[in-house]
């Protein structure tokens, strides 16, 4: 009984944390897309250089974050899929 409490609660934290990273991996995208959309607009109104410099940096920093939490997503879903699986195989083994 108190396998499958820390079972219940080892499942809870990782669906947890794969969906925190998933949210957190679509606010990079988004925010990949509004730094775009400003540096295309910084460019179009010829801002100063600083400004179209500055939101470069920031688009590269956010695309830098977006693989990272990609591979970290990735990662966290495989180990949530191998304890799916490894719950499957307990509950269908037979009790002895």
């Amino acid at each position: 009984m108190a396998d499958a409490v820390a079972l219940r609660k080892q499942l809870k934290i990782k669906s947890g944390a794969a969906l925190r990273l998933y949210k957190e991996h679509k606010l990079y995208q988004d925010e990949e897309v509004e730094l775009k959309r400003r540096l295309d607009k910084h460019i179009a109104d010829n801002a100063e250089e600083w400004d179209i410099k500055n939101t470069r940096r920031m688009l590269e920093e956010s695309q830098k974050m977006i693989a990272d939490s990609s591979q970290r997503l990735g990662k966290t879903a495989q180990e949530l899929r191998e304890l799916v699986v490894s719950l499957e195989s307990r509950i269908s083994a037979p009790v002895t």
